[in-house]
């Protein structure tokens, strides 16, 4: 007999909390800042800046400012080269493949609220077949506001007919433990991924795990 949880949905934000696509920003990022006669990067000095979006990167990689002028063939070409290599290298966190086994045998629903857009996301979730029972991905298409607001996490919640007091959302950014608190869900930080990193744990009070492994002992 399946052991009863109050938990009854498990949200994830998508890179670095879910999946580790770091391999493939890198490969992408490479190719363009090798076309223009950059130096290459490696894994380490990516991993931070993945969670704060294409345009960040390019400008913190590129050195430039939005206004350079050629900020927008830049970024244009890094989504290009990122769309050819979206499954190439991405893989589930060590430990994840786990947690949905869990999820999945004692049928607890899971989703994935992320600030990744549609036609990024998608492809990548479905290239994994340990995903199959995902119930519900929501993307910034989907709402008026991205993370930190609240609205894709209240707005899954909702269309699974789910309450946020049953729901855990959990996340590698600051943006997504704002998310969670402000829709009043659980809220667990994955120390594992790209973002968090001493001083956001000082100012946010809720659990914290080192490795994806943790997160089932999290679950009641």
């Amino acid at each position: 007999m399946l052991e009863s949880y109050k938990t009854k949905l498990v949200l994830f934000d998508l890179d670095g909390t879910l999946i580790d696509t770091a391999p493939d920003f890198l490969i992408s990022l490479n190719n363009v800042l090798a076309k223009h006669g950059k130096e290459k990067i490696g894994l380490a000095q990516i991993r931070p800046h993945i969670s704060e979006g294409s345009s960040k990167m390019i400008k913190f990689f590129f050195q430039i400012d939005y206004d350079h002028k050629n900020f927008e063939m830049f970024k244009n070409e890094f989504l290009s080269e990122y769309k050819l290599n979206l499954i190439k290298n991405s893989k589930l966190f060590d430990g994840m493949d786990d947690v949905i086994e869990f999820l999945d045998n004692n049928s607890i629903m899971y989703g994935i609220v992320t600030n990744k857009f549609h036609e990024y996301a998608e492809p990548i979730v479905e290239s994994f077949s340990e995903l199959k029972n995902i119930k519900i991905l929501i993307c910034p298409d989907h709402v008026s506001l991205s993370k930190p607001d609240p609205e894709g996490i209240i707005l899954a919640c909702k269309k699974l007919n789910i309450k946020a007091a049953e729901t855990i959302y959990l996340g590698d950014h600051l943006n997504d433990l704002k998310a969670g608190i402000s829709a009043e869900t659980r809220v667990i930080g994955c120390l594992y991924g790209y973002s968090l990193d001493q001083n956001i744990i000082s100012t946010v009070e809720c659990p914290y795990v080192n490795s994806a492994s943790e997160i089932i002992s999290f679950i009641d």
